[in-house]
């Protein structure tokens, strides 16, 4: 069966791929691009030919619907969530992916602009000797992201229509725009039209990787109002917004940034510092595993905010915070973690070993968990996301598929 998935799969990898999809957080729309509904169109005509009904895209191209049940056993109504759109990374936004045999060393993506995926860059590559491997031209990202789970659970769909010996009962699938700039598609699911007991999302990277710890995220922004004043009589008079900035922002511990932290440290992030003679605005991410660090961050925000306008009475000093999502972990319980050990018995009979990840991020799924929907994360095979030099396995995007089947089969079984 491997092999014939291999051959679905990269035909429509390619195809959805040649999609235009890169999302644009400047827009303020969703979607932010034009090619995710048309990528949303075509996924609901096949949805339509796989035996899917209740297809709808919403005004926000959230492409939802129900794979009925085939069997009268009592079984879970499970979820698929894949989202639409790759991201802006200030590449071209059209992919041309091309399959290479990899037989060791560099792997050239673009012999005219010697462009390379080069080993000693990228180690990971040692891992995949003798394997077929896709890539981009160099000029883009791959586009794996998430468009190689679209086509895992695509075929794994195609799969159940051509074998209904298959058990399985409902199945509800949501195609997703704009994940990359604020999970913003899942904030606009209709969930009476994802009625799942949970779901599952493959948006991680390398063979074996599970998720079900993400951050816990928000996003923070400080507008300052100063007070401008000619400098021949500034004296007393001026107050220099860019450094009521400044001074606002040493107000945080530089060992708790991006930089300087891993694993389920959290930080604040000082993204950017927007400012000229009048105002200023600082924008900035908070990110914390557990949500107690993650809660004391904004509390302690808000304190820097008030100390500051106490320094600088006669400047007008707001603060706004956002959720933006959640940490999966926070919504899995006893009850409800037998969907997360499905996933590890999935892989143990594909003979898969697990890397389980504190993601350092968050998925469509660290929002639809705090709906209630436990929703864990898997692997899609691929590697260095957000890059030209991503690059996805052909065995490993096989396997990514293969969980699929075999999860819904170890569902319809328990």
């Amino acid at each position: 069966m491997k092999s014939l998935l291999k051959d679905k799969l990269v035909e429509r990898f390619m195809r959805y791929t040649a999609i235009a999809t890169q999302s644009d957080a400047s827009k303020g729309v969703v979607p932010s691009s034009e090619g995710q509904w048309e990528l949303a169109k075509l996924l609901k005509e096949e949805l339509a030919d796989l035996g899917f009904v209740d297809l709808d895209i919403s005004e926000f191209c959230v492409l939802t619907g129900k794979l009925p049940a085939n069997t009268d056993k009592k079984l879970p109504k499970v979820g698929f969530c894949c989202h639409l759109d790759t991201v802006d990374v200030n590449l071209n936004p059209n992919i041309h992916p091309h399959m290479v045999h990899y037989e060791g060393g560099d792997i050239c993506l673009n012999e005219a602009d010697q462009i390379y995926i080069k080993l000693a860059e990228h180690p990971e590559l040692a891992d995949y000797v003798g394997q077929d491997i896709l890539v981009s031209d160099g000029h883009s990202v791959l586009g794996a992201d998430d468009k190689a789970a679209i086509s895992s659970v695509m075929t794994a769909f195609e799969y159940l229509n051509a074998h209904p010996e298959a058990i399985h009962g409902d199945l509800y699938i949501a195609f997703v725009p704009d994940e990359e700039i604020g999970l913003c598609g899942a904030k606009k699911i209709d969930f009476t039209k994802f009625p799942v007991d949970f779901a599952y999302t493959l948006d991680c990277c390398g063979i074996g990787e599970v998720v079900y710890e993400t951050f816990n995220a928000g996003s923070g922004h400080i507008h300052i109002k100063g007070v401008s004043a000619h400098p021949m009589s500034a004296k007393g008079v001026l107050v220099n917004p860019t450094l009521v900035a400044v001074d606002l922002v040493n107000q945080f511990n530089r060992l708790e940034t991006p930089e300087n932290t891993d694993g389920t440290d959290g930080y604040i992030w000082v993204q950017a510092i927007n400012s000229n003679q009048s105002t200023a605005t600082v924008t900035l991410n908070i990110r914390d595993h557990h949500k107690e660090r993650y809660e004391a961050k904004k509390v302690y925000i808000t304190e820097v905010v008030a100390f500051m306008q106490k320094r600088y009475p006669r400047a007008e000093i707001t603060l706004d915070i956002v959720d933006v999502y959640g940490n999966i972990n926070d919504a899995i319980t006893e009850e409800n973690r037998f969907c997360i050990d499905y996933i590890y018995e999935s892989m143990k009979e594909l003979g898969i070993t697990p890397k389980t990840l504190a993601m350092r991020g968050g998925t469509d799924g660290s929002f639809i968990s705090t709906q209630g929907i436990p929703t864990p994360n898997f692997f899609t095979g691929a590697h260095n996301f957000h890059s030209n030099a991503e690059f996805m396995p052909m065995d490993s995007f096989e396997q990514s598929c293969m969980m699929v089947i075999t999860l819904l089969r170890l569902i319809s079984e328990k």
